[in-house]
């Protein structure tokens, strides 16, 4: 007898020695997004990479004019899936030469089945494409393909993307509308786990003609680093072109956990014709991703490359590079403004002939706003600007040293920059004896290169309090917290000063801040996390809640939730002291919901200015580089009501077999009970349900399905 039709025989007895229990439900997880974004008015698809993303059912994304639907899911598969899928290719590639031998005496009686026996074929042979066996990440092995459609009148900008299963929605991640033409590298398949001394066998093999590509600026590039790689691009560009090359790349991902220094770090090179080096940049100020402001010396050809400081890589690594004569915004000045007060912002950047800068509504409140300026139909990148309830004033030089000093009165917002190297900024109060003082910075928060140092000196000099970083629980992505901060009682009546300079001496017209100084200002802000849960029917679950003290506020905050949709309850909790961290648990007596629902969480206090109350800001709980966690902001806080009964109607039915093939199945059980295989119940059953996944999937015909599930109960 061959030995090649006891293949299939033998890796139903592995199987079924290995067949699985079933697992838990938990929350969907995306990894990556690829590519991160599009152009207006395209339809696209996009890879997914992530957990427990098996069933996705729905695709969400924030905003107005962007339609999605779920393609198809690939859920994590080991190999003997991927030797029954090998298995099935063989027979419906046997079926594809017997189609092609009718049509050739043009005696094929079914179009309709040879179109869907070729396209089940190209599926299979995709499905078998994207399995790694051991991935780099076990966390991105699994598979999402999403359609995007982007309405032409949809805004421009940054959205946010989460997917949802019957049973949970997923964290958000990043997803970019944009204004111009797009390119899109072909998306990476799961990178291999590198072993020490052998890293070359997991290193991805591409085509030579696909490390540079040819595009026509202006236009934005998408794509993946893999490790070890260079991705380059050519282009022609005109004599006195002022190009922005700009770069997303740690903005999309802001935090790889098991990756040091915690993200992708990209590197930009442009070149000339020849290969000479022009300009190169890996972080753009204080921010790791690289942007190039380059004007163009000479009509002629000009190549840019992109890689990662350290040449690592993997499917997570995701880039987006704007390339054109696009409007920049570098910097602005003030920083920000108070309340019902106008302003003029001073803006500095590339490519702003005829433009200006949107402010702040005129009923805008405390807060911070991001401003974009617009040229033709083209937006500009967004700033931060603080609007704030204190009344306001300009730095004034000279006021570098003591007796130069600007005299302010309290309370006051102060806006300034540190404008030339080795410059110091001193401000004169006057204060009494047991009074508590805040001096604040907020500089860094507002996209600043300020790294601001401060101290208070009393009228003879005497250091009284100092200050360099003060770490921000609510600042999110800035891995820095370079804003300086001191709450201090001062002893004694009399004239004192308040310094500002930049801890590494630098300076420029960059380098901009708003400097508080005033009585303390009791306040909160809070975080909530995760972003998303999910609740069996009737049910309860509880969140986290991180409180965000200022001014030294101890005051006991009530926490709950704000306007709760119908069917959805909470009982409130209470921060006291100085806690700043709490579960708050929540309930439903709803059964189920249809989509997911947005909550909202609240804390209230009284302080001796009154009431006040803030809205929690929805976050993720992220790890960078193996140990430091940070709380990202998300849009908003969703919610999902789920029937743990439930179970969705099957997606197909399979026929009976033929009293042929169910003398196949039953013939290669009898050929496992004559080796003495023997399989408990539970092996069965754990490998029946994965075939029958596999069929419901579609990744199986009727015929196949039905002598595997046969073969199965023959051993019985």
């Amino acid at each position: 007898m061959s030995r090649i039709p006891w293949l299939p025989v033998l890796g139903l007895a592995g199987w079924l020695a290995l067949a699985p229990s079933a697992r838990g439900q938990v929350r969907p997880y995306i990894g990556y997004v690829y590519p991160a974004g599009g152009q207006q008015g395209t339809t696209f698809q996009l890879k997914l990479g992530g957990q427990s993303m098996d069933d996705v059912t729905e695709v969400m994304v924030t905003g107005k004019g962007v339609s999605a639907r779920v393609v198809d899911c690939y859920r994590r598969v080991g190999p003997q899936e991927i030797q029954l899928l090998s298995e099935q290719l063989r027979e419906l590639r046997g079926s594809k030469r017997a189609v092609a031998s009718a049509a050739a005496t043009k005696v094929s009686p079914t179009p309709e089945k040879d179109a869907a026996t070729l396209k089940l074929i190209a599926r299979i042979e995709k499905r078998i494409a994207e399995y790694c066996n051991r991935p780099a990440s076990q966390a991105l092995a699994g598979l999402v393909f999403i359609e995007i459609t982007i309405a032409p009148d949809a805004e421009a900008g940054e959205r946010e993307l989460r997917v949802g299963t019957l049973q949970g929605v997923s964290n958000p991640m990043p997803f970019h509308v944009g204004q111009l033409p797009e390119y899109a590298r072909k998306p990476m398949l799961t990178a291999n786990y590198q072993v020490l001394g052998k890293e070359e066998l997991a290193l991805r093999k591409r085509p030579v003609d696909e490390v540079e590509s040819r595009i026509s600026v202006p236009c934005t590039v998408n794509g993946q680093i893999a490790s070890g790689e260079v991705n380059r691009y050519r282009f022609e560009a005109r004599k006195g072109q002022r190009l922005v090359i700009s770069t997303r790349a740690r903005q999309l991902i802001p935090y790889i956990a098991d990756a040091v220094p915690g993200w992708f770090q990209p590197v930009l090179t442009l070149y000339d014709a020849e290969g000479r080096e022009l300009a190169y940049d890996d972080d753009y100020q204080f921010k790791p991703d690289p942007m190039l402001l380059f004007q163009i010396p000479k009509d002629g050809e000009y190549v840019f490359a992109i890689t990662d400081a350290i040449y690592r890589g993997r499917e997570d690594f995701v880039y987006r590079i704007t390339v054109g004569e696009m409007p920049v915004v570098t910097s602005i000045f003030p920083l920000g403004g108070r309340v019902g007060d106008p302003v003029a912002i001073k803006m500095k950047g590339w490519n702003l002939e005829g433009v200006e800068l949107t402010p702040p509504a005129k009923n805008a409140g405390p807060g911070i706003y991001p401003l974009a300026a617009r040229k033709d139909q083209f937006v500009s990148n967004r700033v931060p600007f603080a609007m704030g309830t204190l009344p306001e004033c300009l730095e004034k030089e000279p006021n570098d040293t003591p007796k130069r000093a600007q005299k302010v009165t309290l309370p006051i917002i102060i806006n300034g920059r540190i404008d030339r190297k080795d410059d110091w900024d001193v401000f004169q109060f006057t204060g009494r004896a047991g009074d508590t003082v805040v001096a604040e910075v907020q500089a860094r928060r507002l996209d600043s290169p300020l790294d601001s140092v401060i101290k208070l000196t009393d009228a003879k000099g005497a250091l009284l309090a100092f200050s360099d970083d003060r770490e921000d629980l609510g600042a999110g992505v800035n891995t820095h917290h370079a804003d300086s901060y001191f709450m201090v009682k001062l002893p004694a009546d009399g004239t004192y000063h308040v310094h500002i300079g930049d801890t590494a001496r630098n300076g420029g017209e960059e380098y901009a801040y708003r400097l508080r100084i005033s009585a303390p200002q009791p306040d909160f802000a809070l975080r909530v996390v995760p972003s998303s849960i999910s609740l069996r029917s009737r049910n309860n679950t509880s969140v986290t809640v991180y409180a965000v003290r200022k001014d030294g506020f101890t005051g006991p905050i009530k926490l709950g939730l704000k306007d709760p949709p119908r069917g959805f309850f909470a009982t409130p909790v209470t921060l006291t002291g100085t806690n700043e961290v709490t579960r708050i648990g929540f309930k439903t007596d709803l059964v189920s919901t249809k989509d997911p629902v947005s909550l909202s969480f609240e804390g209230r206090a009284v302080t001796e200015a009154g009431d006040i109350a803030h809205e929690a800001v929805a976050a993720e709980d992220r790890m960078q580089a193996f140990l430091w966690r940070h709380l990202v902001p998300a849009n908003d806080f969703k919610a999902l009501v789920f029937d743990p009964s439930y179970q969705p109607p099957p997606k197909r039915k399979p026929h009976e077999l033929s009293p042929e093939l169910q003398a196949k199945a039953r013939a290669a059980g009898e050929a496992l009970k004559a080796k003495n295989q023997k399989f408990s119940k539970q092996q069965v059953a754990g490998r029946v349900r994965q075939l029958t996944l596999m069929y419901q999937e579609g990744l199986f015909t009727d015929d196949f399905y039905g002598q595997k599930v046969a073969e199965c109960e023959a051993t019985q």
